[in-house]
């Protein structure tokens, strides 16, 4: 395969997913179903080392620690807004991070999803008013 051949193939989340240990694969695997329930029109990217979703802007990334599954959220606000919710979770950053035998509730991702794509929204609607 030549060098140009290589830096325009497609990014593939299979191809991501095999870079992670096995045991993080399923969770990984069910985090990118959820999310794309969610979100069908987002678009995956590889993007700051994670699998990302797209959609107007970045919207969350999932990826992995050494010992947990991470759902990044892409957004400061978005996590002092939530922040009661949230107790009881290991949050670094803008990053929640989870045990595999204690996985993010369903609803909890489609929150955070859903008020990150409203976010999205508002941001671009005010790039628009500005533009």
């Amino acid at each position: 395969m030549s060098k140009a051949e290589k830096t325009t193939k497609p990014y593939e989340f299979n191809d991501y997913l095999l870079t992670q240990q096995p045991e993080f694969r399923l969770c990984l695997t069910e985090l990118r179903n959820i999310i794309k329930s969610i979100a069908p029109g987002a678009q995956e990217v590889f993007s700051y080392q994670v699998h990302c979703f797209k959609l107007i802007y970045m919207l969350v990334g999932i990826g992995t620690t050494k010992e947990s599954c991470s759902l990044y959220t892409m957004s400061s606000k978005l996590v002092k807004q939530i922040k009661e919710e949230l107790k009881g979770y290991k949050i670094s950053g803008m990053t929640l991070h989870f045990k595999l035998d204690e996985p993010l509730p369903v609803d909890m991702i489609t929150r955070i999803v859903l008020l990150r794509m409203q976010e999205n929204e508002v941001i671009a609607m005010g790039k628009k008013k500005n533009g």
